[in-house]
């Protein structure tokens, strides 16, 4: 790979580690986004065969839930989320989630871990929409989530027409420990539209739903729609830089919601 990739990443690393980790010592009062720890619509490509990718996300809930009960509220809690991924072919890679949380007056939680692997259908198949797929298991401390254990399918759909870009990912979710074991699997649908810009920055809308039971969907006031307007910049070739603001389109779910997510690649030969 080019010399300049291990280069990038290693700045690019222990910078925004420094950053996040002082955003969640300090306090939530400097960032502003959602529940979620990884709050993203996944893209069909993977990362490169030899090459590691460094993903980390930082999010707050400014407005969310506030009624006590067996998880926390969400409301005033600080997410950080670390993603390492490792290309192990081109079409195929594994990636390991660390989770963190800060509540208002508490210091940094570990809060559980995921992994997950992805691999993708070559472009020399010549489908008609690009398509790769991932599958993640979970694990949580029941303080922060109601399942300690589960699993998640997530197919991801990619078309492009010159500048424009749509992905979409119909997720399905189910509990493999806790509570909702016996729920059976929820439907929760991603998407993305994005429009370029100029070469190195997209905007884009994202789009986040729940809607309950694959076989039996909640009442619309019930279910869960978030729509996040951002961008993402590509500030070096291998480093990317995204953003959004999540708004309710019902009253279910986290209110007002910001995300920040930086992804570097590095290593290689």
């Amino acid at each position: 790979m080019i010399p300049s990739l291990r280069a990038h990443g290693t700045v690019a690393i222990s910078g925004h580690l420094v950053l996040a980790f002082l955003l969640l010592t300090l306090g939530a009062d400097a960032v502003c986004a959602q529940d979620a720890y990884e709050i993203q619509v996944y893209e069909y490509a993977t990362v490169p065969a030899g090459i590691w990718s460094l993903e980390t996300h930082l999010n707050y809930t400014a407005r969310g839930s506030t009624a006590p009960g067996p998880q926390y509220p969400s409301q005033g809690q600080t997410h950080l989320t670390f993603e390492l991924t490792r290309g192990l072919t081109d079409y195929v890679e594994l990636a390991a989630y660390l989770f963190l949380a800060r509540r208002d007056g508490a210091g940094p939680e570990y809060v559980g871990y995921h992994l997950r692997p992805r691999a993708r259908v070559p472009e020399s198949w010549k489908w008609p929409v690009n398509v790769s797929l991932s599958l993640e298991v979970g694990f949580a401390d029941t303080k922060f989530a109601e399942n300690s254990m589960s699993l998640e399918v997530r197919p991801i759909l990619e078309k492009k027409f010159g500048r424009w870009q749509f992905d979409l990912n119909p997720v399905l979710g189910k509990a493999l420990k806790g509570p909702g074991v016996n729920d059976g699997w929820d439907f929760e649908p991603n998407a993305r539209v994005a429009w370029e810009l100029m070469p190195t920055l997209d905007l884009s809308v994202e789009y986040y739903g729940a809607t309950g039971n694959v076989t039996n969907w909640l009442p619309g006031a019930q279910q869960v729609h978030q729509f996040y307007p951002g961008f993402d910049w590509q500030i070096s070739p291998t480093l990317v830089l995204n953003f959004g603001v999540g708004l309710q389109g019902t009253n279910a779910g986290d209110g007002t919601i910001i995300k920040t997510r930086l992804g570097v690649l590095f290593g290689g030969n």
